[in-house]
């Protein structure tokens, strides 16, 4: 595997010949007693849970230098038979176990072998969970280094930091799923991960073995003498920030509204980049023109020339990412400016950042500039990481040793990376609490900072993104970017939104107003009291000042209102809960989300909730006035002691205008609700406004200042019309010529690899009781035939989990398994587990109608049990009812129509596959709008009984 490939785009080059360096030093570099006597393991399981699942193998040696001197190697009895995905992934057999140890015999021998000894392995607290969890498993060690987040710290370059992939990479044992193998894997890569390590600056390993030595650190013996073996200059952030900068002589790229239009290659020019030796063909080795691509990029190229805007649906296989690649890359190099591309998901991000674009910049020589661009808070503020390493308080539930590795991951990753974000770096925000690591923007103390501005990351990375052709972001930074007028991100004026038909709902998100009961206590614990938080840190800042006496009154006012200000909320909070239960609510199970309705308003007991909300809004008013107080005059005195408590006050006073606007009520632009978490007994409250018409805002506020938006998706129309998505986002109201809309057909043949069945015959899903029991069987019918590879999507989780538990055992009895979307499922976990398993089928939620790829035999029929219509009583759907008269058939039925073909979509997603999209309700049949659906899916249906469902599709598979 090739180093530059192997780490993430931008790595300078004396970072690439470093890592390069490690497996030969591997080698022949000897540590002293920090690699004698030091255990690693491994072990195989039946499944991911150590509550639910069993060992079935562990393996162990003990290493002494570059040796591996003694091992231990056993297969363990499990009370269950191993699950066919174990055996396909493992290679174990149920007979390979059959005569092994029980569980308890064989963590006692390992507690043996080990003898307390230190104990490595690849996501330590997965093996230690299920040893531990057998009897006599605490005996094995008190001590276990976890290397996957060492090499975090060691290697924080790398792409991935899998065993496997490492391995590879520095030439060690190959990975094989067996805990043998990947034992003698581990050995290896332990070895690099001490030589990375001790190749970190000078005196950094000293400085992580110091920091909060109250705190009990598997890695702190390991720096400490690392750094005694090593010893040299102290630490310096700065200095390092400065020695891993290389000077660049870039000039930010002109604002495209300084030109009169972009100069554009010809259309011969474009359509030569995407013939059989042209550009694109250098990037792929198996490029096939395809006419829907080259269309796509000649509407973008003429979009651009003539500074109009573009509605694109390209179907599934059209390559919509090259098709606009190859013109905005044309564009930004021959004329000079930034061209942006917004995203909704991190698949497509990551797609473009790590795959599209190094290859399209490898074709052009070289010659291309990009950067992804996130918000404020994605990039580390290494001035609140100096504060954190030095003795700034830990504020964590749980293991603090995870703030620490944190801190060192992020040390280690500012050291080697001009610019970059945490989203990679595998902290466990569980345990870490972001802000305390992070800023935003308005919290930023630039000038006051020392790494302002050219060592800052998240400064860093917006002058790069004004330095490049090139820059990816996501559509909530772009809506922020909108909404503080162009503040954050640099003067682009040409865009192409890509997953377009989320945008409307993320601008709305984004441009909301809410008061969480979460926000406020985060707030509230940030200001803290006279003994914690940011007024405290500023009563001990100031005690030695001329002014104390002055400033100590001012804080110590502030002390007082904050702490009535946070007694009030919690009261408003309290009293919002008591309301909801006098309301009828949009229920989706877990949350009430109530309309503020002018009949709501009208009511009594909205009356009561008043009177707390005034109390409130007095109390917050006062606080408000006693931080400005504070922060003003402190700040003429002593410049930096007001820094942490300002942007703190900042938000205090939004909540305060916040929930001022939403008990006025009277601004007819937005529609104002509130939510309640039934589940809890207190926490999950909120209040919300948010913007009715988005389309009206993006033509008043977004289109005058940008030349051309293309936007594009997947699913845009509807029935063959764009009108609801224009009307959506606003072009309605531009003129004619301002744009145009072009859809593409699929690159893929659907006629013959997929197949549309409607049930018809199902009873109406508001008969709820005949309905589940209907499809109960239908849905065990539906996964005998396919054997797996099904997924059934859900619109709420009551049908879901009820169903599951009556399914489930019937398909468990015949050695099928099913999978589901419970509260405590990690999605990711889930949708890996899916993805990597052919032969399970998964009942899921919202998180898998869309942006969820499962190329293959791992997905094969997608099932929806029930149209996706918004409820009833939601508060937009409310607002919308009472202001038009058919506001059903324009907003909720068209948005269905979209989710419902975003779910089809799940099922083709290669040239290869093939796939049955079953549609379980009979809707479609019985009512007129049945047909909006039907008409805007790829392929005709076939209406079938749902008793004959699971035939059809034996006799589909064996055609």
């Amino acid at each position: 595997m090739n180093i530059e490939a192997a780490l993430l785009p931008g790595t300078p080059s004396s970072i690439c010949e470093l890592y390069a360096s490690f497996a030969e030093q591997a080698k022949h570099r000897q540590f002293g007693v920090i690699e004698d006597d030091i255990v690693i393991l491994d072990t195989e399981t039946t499944g991911l849970s150590f509550r639910e699942n069993e060992l079935i193998e562990i393996s162990a040696a003990r290493l002494k230098g570059r040796e591996i001197v003694e091992r231990f190697d056993t297969f363990i009895h499990p009370s269950t038979l191993i699950p066919a995905e174990i055996t396909t992934l493992t290679g174990i057999t149920n007979a390979d176990v059959a005569h092994a140890p029980r569980a308890e015999e064989a963590v006692e021998k390992l507690a043996a072998f080990v003898q307390g000894l230190p104990v490595v392995a690849h996501n330590a607290a997965f093996d230690r969970g299920f040893i531990e969890r057998v009897k006599g498993g605490t005996k094995v060690s008190d001590v276990w280094v976890d290397s996957l987040a060492l090499s975090r710290i060691a290697l924080p370059r790398l792409r991935s930091h899998k065993l496997s992939y490492m391995a590879e990479l520095f030439e060690c044992s190959a990975v094989s799923h067996r805990a043998h193998d990947d034992v003698d894997s581990l050995a290896g890569v332990w070895r690099v991960l001490l030589c990375a390590l001790d190749a970190l600056p000078s005196g950094l390993l000293k400085r992580l073995a110091e920091m909060h030595s109250d705190v009990a650190w598997a890695y702190r013996p390991i720096f400490s003498y690392l750094a005694g073996a090593n010893p040299g200059a102290p630490f310096s952030l700065l200095t390092a920030r400065h020695d891993v900068l290389q000077a660049s002589s870039d000039e930010d790229r002109r604002d495209a509204d300084e030109l009169e239009g972009l100069s554009m290659p010809s259309h011969n020019q474009i359509e030569a980049c995407f013939s059989e030796h042209g550009l694109v063909s250098r990037m792929y080795d198996s490029f096939e023109a395809r006419p829907e691509q080259l269309r796509m990029a000649t509407e973008i190229r003429d979009a651009l020339e003539q500074s109009t805007h573009r509605v694109i649906e390209a179907g599934t296989g059209v390559g919509k990412s090259i098709a606009y690649l190859v013109p905005l890359a044309a564009a930004a190099r021959k004329n000079g400016v930034t061209l942006g591309i917004a995203t909704k998901s991190n698949n497509l991000t990551d797609q473009l950042i790590y795959h599209e674009l190094p290859k399209l910049t490898k074709a052009l020589d070289g010659d291309l500039r990009f950067t992804a661009l996130k918000g404020f808070d994605h990039y580390p503020c290494l001035r609140k990481l100096e504060q954190l390493e030095r003795g700034g308080d830990i504020h964590t539930t749980k293991d603090p040793a995870d703030t620490l590795t944190a801190i060192a991951v992020l040390y280690s990753f500012a050291c080697q990376s001009p610019t970059g974000d945490l989203d990679s770096l595998g902290i466990r925000w569980k345990s870490v609490r972001r802000q305390d690591l992070t800023v935003t923007s308005r919290e930023c103390a630039r000038h006051l900072c020392p790494f302002y501005p050219d060592t800052c990351m998240a400064h860093g990375a917006r002058r790069r993104a004004a330095q490049a052709d090139l820059v990816i972001t996501n559509h909530a930074l772009l809506f922020r970017n909108v909404a503080a007028d162009g503040k954050i991100l640099p003067p682009i004026r040409h865009w192409v939104i890509d997953e377009a038909h989320a945008i409307e709902a993320e601008a709305r998100r984004q441009w909301a107003t809410t008061i969480s009961s979460e926000d406020a206590q985060t707030l509230f614990e940030t200001l803290g009291n006279d003994h914690v938080g940011a007024l405290s840190a500023l009563l001990h800042r100031i005690a030695g000042s001329d002014a104390a006496t002055l400033y100590l009154g001012l804080v110590s006012r502030s002390v007082a209102t904050v702490g009535r200000a946070s007694q009030a909320m919690a009261e408003l909070f309290e009293a919002l809960r008591t309301l909801s239960q006098q309301q009828r609510t949009s229920s989706n199970y877990d949350t009430s989300d109530v309309w503020i309705s002018a009949e709501l308003r009208g009511s009594s007991a909205w009356q009561d909730f008043v009177l707390v909300a005034t109390s409130i809004i007095h109390a917050l008013e006062a606080a408000d006035k006693a931080l400005t107080s504070v922060i003003d005059a402190v700040s003429a005195e002593i410049p930096d002691a007001a820094i942490d408590i300002s942007e703190p006050s900042r938000r205090l006073h939004e909540m305060y205008l916040g929930i001022k606007v939403i008990i006025d009520g009277t601004d007819e632009h937005f529609v104002y609700s509130f939510q309640v978490n039934k589940r809890l007994r207190a926490g999950g409250e909120s209040l919300s406004a948010e913007r009715l018409d988005i389309g009206s805002a993006f033509a008043e506020h977004w289109f005058p200042e940008m030349k051309s938006l293309i936007f594009t998706s997947a699913t845009l129309s509807i029935a063959d019309s764009f009108s609801h998505f224009n009307q959506g986002v606003g072009l309605d109201k531009l003129d004619a010529a301002a744009y145009k809309t072009l859809q593409l057909a699929s690159s893929y043949n659907y006629e013959t690899h997929m197949s549309v069945i409607v049930a018809g015959d199902m009873p109406d899903p508001r008969d709820r009781d005949a309905y589940l029991g209907k499809l109960e069987i239908m849905l065990v019918d539906i996964h005998q035939a396919m054997g797996g590879s099904v997924l059934t999507l859900f619109t709420n989780r009551r049908d879901m989990e009820e169903l599951y538990e009556r399914v489930s055992p019937q398909l468990a009895a015949q050695g099928l398994s099913l999978d589901c979307q419970r509260r405590t499922s990690n999605v990711k976990q889930l949708r890996d587990s899916f993805i990597s398993n052919a032969s399970a089928s998964l009942f899921a939620l919202k998180a898998f109608w869309e942006g969820f790829d499962a190329a293959g035999d791992t997905l094969r029929c997608v099932v929806i049990p029930k149209l996706p219509f918004a409820s009833p009583t939601d508060p937009l759907s409310c607002e919308r009812n009472i202001r038009e008269d058919r506001a059903w058939m324009r907003y909720a039925l068209p948005d269905a129509v979209l989710e419902v073909k975003q779910a089809a979509g799940r099922l083709i997603r290669t040239a290869q596959d093939t796939g049955v999209l079953i549609l379980a309700d009979s809707r479609l049949i019985t009512k007129a709008y049945g047909k909006k659906f039907l008409r805007s899916l790829p392929v005709d249906y076939q209406q079938i009984q749902s008793e004959n469902v699971g035939k059809y599709l034996s006799m589909w598979l064996k055609r």
